[in-house]
């Protein structure tokens, strides 16, 4: 079926309302517009699906939920009975329509007789992989799209460990996607019908108060807050999103007296309207938290996206300038806190292990190994590190304290199986605050780590390549780089070459190629002279290839001085493909 034959199949369904075809028969003269949105359905990945809101098999709207929803009920069905009737947790974020996405995917869930536990709110995204465990569920799906921008919304799902789909898992539904019509073979039912059948039910206080008792059973060292707590003062953002009402909680029961909530960014609002994007890893989006820490003179600045799984924080320097720490630099400290913390208070369980992913800093091996942690790597996002954390637990070579990744992602505890900016947000406070205690601030500590473990430097360059030409480039750049290998990269001399598509590995002076554990993604990595690891993969939810610099040097200018070089060179390799 042509785009356009597409275009008028949606045109004709008795599915659209009055509405719905209105905005259809806008774009009649617009041929373009009609290619885009019907050329093909959204792609449904391991982190399920994500684009822009409205019509089309290209945009996310109700007729796409409920199809990627019907498609996801056939795959649990086929896990057999007992499986299914497990049912599923079903969650939202602050989005515009994501009420109501969440609401059809239940009625679809009920339709195809799976019992559904919808969350009465929005929540935080970790809470939803919480609820997945803790009531035994076959799977879990959560509508939202994380930090994209407000035209955004997504549908992100999950299995029965709490962590998002495994990839054969992904491609089944992907298939059941390919092969049911859009409109003719969904189920779906009467949303207050399916409630007085008890297909559908509603979490509320009793699952947050669980959740919120294994957060704050994270807490190490209480007694060393309450020395700075007359005194340490923070400011906090939500971004207008999930984390407004618990992670001030918890930082109440860390034992916070001065916290700071920025009162416009407390109003819950899917427009995001006081920032250009509501994502924390960029430092623009803080000035709103950085204009209340100075009125208040804060310490400690931390931010939460939307759905309150990821964290960034800012700390004052010596000039009384507030500092972004990158996701990279927090994980690192917040590793080697953990584990001095866990020393002390007598919990560090026996074989710690910490998890990262392989685009994250090799400082954070140094520290764990240092400490006689062993640390592994993992393919980028936490469904990979969920993976790796059961199969070491199952097999009693090791316990995870900690998984993190360089996009301000952090896992720990054993109660959820996805990154979690509440229990992150708490435990990042704690740390602060212990510094605090000690007369010295997280730049003081990170440059005391730096001194230990060696200087290390970090840049992710976003190579975006937006539309229908764009995807093309982009498969372009990934095979013209495994057609051609690349011998050096910006004069440097490539000595390592790793490609985990087929997971091999060459030693480009002796030619020898091995094999690694690692296999079946589209990322390349090259080892450098200097020293230099850099790693190329295609963003999994966005449009871009996104370019990893993971430097070492002997100070931080000879890194910075290698970032800059890197940097530079992905720069006009993005030129070349655009």
């Amino acid at each position: 079926m042509t785009y356009q034959e597409r275009y008028e199949r949606w045109l004709a369904s008795t599915a659209l309302s009055p509405q719905e075809k209105a905005e259809l028969e806008a774009m009649a003269s617009d041929p373009k517009e009609i290619e885009d949105r019907f050329f093909s359905m959204l792609e449904f990945g391991t982190a399920g699906l994500r684009g822009v809101m409205g019509l089309g098999l290209r945009r996310m709207n109700i007729h796409v939920i409920r199809h990627a929803t019907q498609a996801f009920a056939q795959v649990i069905l086929a896990e057999g009975p007992e499986a299914a009737s497990k049912g599923v947790a079903i969650c939202y974020d602050c989005r515009i329509n994501s009420a109501d996405f969440a609401r059809e995917a239940a009625c679809v869930m009920a339709a195809n007789s799976i019992p559904v536990r919808l969350f009465d709110a929005m929540h935080p995204t970790p809470e939803l992989s919480f609820a997945v465990r803790e009531y035994g569920c076959i799977a879990g799906l959560n509508v939202t799209a994380s930090h994209n921008p407000p035209e955004y919304n997504g549908y992100k799902v999950y299995w029965s460990d709490g962590a998002q789909l495994p990839p054969h898992h992904a491609s089944a539904i992907a298939k059941v996607m390919e092969e049911i019509d859009v409109f003719d073979d969904v189920k779906t039912m009467d949303y207050q019908t399916a409630l007085d059948q008890g297909l559908i039910t509603l979490l509320g206080k009793e699952t947050d108060d669980k959740f919120l008792a294994h957060v704050l059973g994270q807490i190490n060292d209480k007694a060393s807050v309450a020395k700075v707590a007359d005194t340490f003062r923070m400011v906090y953002t939500p971004f207008h999103g999930t984390g407004y009402q618990q992670i001030p909680y918890v930082l109440g029961q860390l034992g916070i007296k001065h916290l700071h909530c920025v009162p416009e960014q407390m109003v819950i609002d899917g427009s995001f309207p006081t920032v250009k994007s509501p994502n924390p890893e960029t430092p623009e989006s803080f000035e709103l938290a950085v204009k209340l820490a100075r009125e208040v003179d804060a310490d400690f600045i931390l931010g939460s996206d939307p759905d309150a799984d990821r964290v960034a924080i800012q700390v004052k320097n010596k000039d009384g300038q507030y500092v972004q720490i990158s996701g990279n630099q927090t994980g690192v400290l917040l590793l080697d806190y953990l584990i001095g913390a866990k020393k002390r208070a007598g919990t560090m369980p026996e074989n710690p292990v910490a998890l990262k992913s392989l685009v994250t800093t090799n400082m954070a091996k140094k520290v764990a190994e240092a400490n006689g942690l062993k640390c592994f790597d993992t393919f980028t996002g936490f469904k990979f590190m969920a993976e790796k954390k059961n199969q070491l637990e199952a097999a009693g070579e090791g316990h995870v304290i900690f998984s993190y990744e360089e996009s301000i992602g952090y896992m720990i505890g054993d109660y959820l199986r996805d990154k979690d900016a509440v229990t992150a947000a708490l435990l990042l406070t704690e740390m602060t605050a212990w510094y605090a205690a000690q007369g010295m601030t997280l730049l003081d500590a990170l440059e005391v780590l730096y001194r230990k473990h060696g200087y290390h430097g970090e840049r992710t360059l976003n190579l975006v390549m937006p539309g229908l030409e764009g995807m093309a480039n982009m498969k372009a750049l990934m095979a013209d780089l495994r057609a051609v290998p690349l011998e050096e990269i910006a004069g440097v001399k490539v000595t390592l070459r790793r490609d985990y598509q087929d997971g091999s590995q060459v030693d480009t002076a002796t030619g020898e190629k091995t094999t690694m554990e690692l296999v079946g993604s589209n990322v390349l990595r090259y080892l450098l002279a200097d020293g230099t690891d850099l790693v190329i993969r295609p963003s999994g939810t966005e449009p871009k290839i996104k370019v990893y610099v993971l430097a070492t040097g002997p100070d931080s200018a000879d890194c910075q001085a290698k970032m800059d070089r890197y940097g530079a060179w992905a720069n006009e390799l993005q030129k070349r493909y655009m």
